[in-house]
């Protein structure tokens, strides 16, 4: 990644996030892209820290300053942060810094909107040090594009790599215009950027292709044509056709074959921040006790669902294919649902079934769904439960972008 200082960043902790960025080094090996530090682009509420414009993604970065280092920072997005227990009070701005991060992204949104640059999608980091334990973020959050992270290098790497998911890279041309936004002074030449993972030219996207309406060729139907004929010709004409069809008939039945089967229905796509989900099976069934395994099974034993929705999806992620399992569960009422997200948020309690251990798995699909990462939603007496595996590679149930990719699984509509 290359870097450019435009003037010192204005919170301490920013130096920190220029050091940790520096350390991925420059070319694409690591990540490729341009950061750069000390800017405010127009509009904006606030200096950024940075602004790391990435080939499928922009994010701004802003820091935030605590006093001393903090074991667990719980940092929603409608309410007031709380660090180590005690709420973070602010005299001046938004309501806590992941809102004025926010702010800030969208700011930066509408400036290149407003000069008809690529519509790359703009998130936001939120550094907070000098050091984070640990930071607790609601699922629902994390789908309006912002994270709360400890500013050390492998926290800032992950967080842009879960957030810079846009679907084609953006070219060398429209970044040039876009860093020309956050400062008139920002020039990289081409062989740089190309350097840094940007493509020369845009890649052909058949969905913005311009398209011509072709008219209608209106066939003249047979008994216009068959008017139009001399009287002895449409005799023989008449005679034929008869004879044509008897043998038809004739054929058909001396083979009594079965009429072909229609094609089968291409699978299901469904897209996710850009992310790309083809459905390969799915599957409905009013009964949860039969598909599922350990104390979830002794649960549903006990008080039955209403319905179980399962699809399985195939993804790729940088370019490494991952497999999703989604599971909807609809139970009598929200206690219901409050209780076995629970029992499914506890280790070793069992859970769901997915498809694919069923037996209904793809061909060259996933092995299975072991040492998945797994997110579980309630929406009031709806339960969703998202797996998220490599395919070609071990999966672990911490890894930082499966658990990432199993967040976007949460909005896929399972279709059975």
């Amino acid at each position: 990644m290359r870097t450019v200082r435009l003037g010192a960043e204005p919170t301490k902790v920013g130096a920190d996030v220029r050091a940790a960025i520096s350390a991925w080094g420059a070319g694409g090996s690591v990540l490729g892209g341009v950061a750069v530090f000390g800017c405010r682009p127009p509009g904006g509420p606030r200096p950024l820290d940075a602004v790391i414009v990435v080939p499928r993604g922009v994010i701004v970065v802003v820091g935030v300053d605590l006093p001393e280092p903090a074991l667990k920072v719980d940092a929603p997005l409608q309410t007031p942060w709380t660090v180590d227990g005690w709420p973070m009070v602010r005299a001046e701005g938004a309501v806590n810094p992941g809102l004025e991060a926010l702010e800030s992204a969208a700011a930066l949104a509408r400036s290149l909107q407003t000069r008809d640059l690529e519509p790359l999608p703009v998130a936001a980091i939120v550094a907070v040090g000098p050091y984070v334990g640990q930071v607790t973020q609601p699922t629902t959050d994390l789908h309006r594009g912002v994270r709360v992270v400890s500013p050390n290098t492998t926290s800032v790497l992950a967080a842009v790599r879960e957030l810079a998911t846009y679907e084609r890279p953006c070219p060398v041309e429209p970044v040039q215009r876009l860093l020309r936004v956050l400062d008139e002074s920002c020039e990289l030449t081409a062989e740089e950027l190309v350097a840094e993972g940007f493509p020369e030219e845009a890649s052909a996207d058949l969905a913005t292709a311009d398209t011509m309406l072709i008219p209608r060729y209106a066939e003249p139907r047979a008994a216009d044509l068959i008017r139009r004929l001399p009287p002895r010709t449409r005799w023989i004409a008449a005679a034929a056709a008869l004879v044509l069809l008897v043998c038809v008939a004739a054929l058909w039945w001396a083979l009594d074959e079965p009429a072909a089967s229609p094609p089968p229905q291409a699978p299901a796509v469904q897209r996710v921040d850009g992310v790309e989900f083809v459905q390969r099976v799915g599957d409905r069934d009013a009964s949860c006790v039969r598909h599922a395994f350990g104390d979830v099974q002794h649960w549903f034993e006990q008080r039955e669902c209403r319905s179980l929705t399962r699809a399985v999806f195939e993804t790729q992620v940088s370019g490494r294919p991952a497999a999703v399992s989604v599971a909807v569960v609809e139970l009598p009422d929200r206690q219901a649902a409050t209780e076995l997200r629970g029992l499914l948020d506890s280790a070793g309690t069992g859970g769901i079934t997915d498809l694919v251990a069923e037996g209904r798995g793809w061909p060259g699909g996933p092995d299975g769904f072991d040492n998945a990462a797994q997110v579980v939603e309630q929406n009031g007496n709806r339960l969703r439960i998202v797996q998220t595996v490599w395919r070609q590679r071990s999966s672990t149930p911490g890894d930082v972008g499966l658990r990432a990719l199993a967040e976007r699984g949460l909005r896929l509509t399972p279709q059975p």
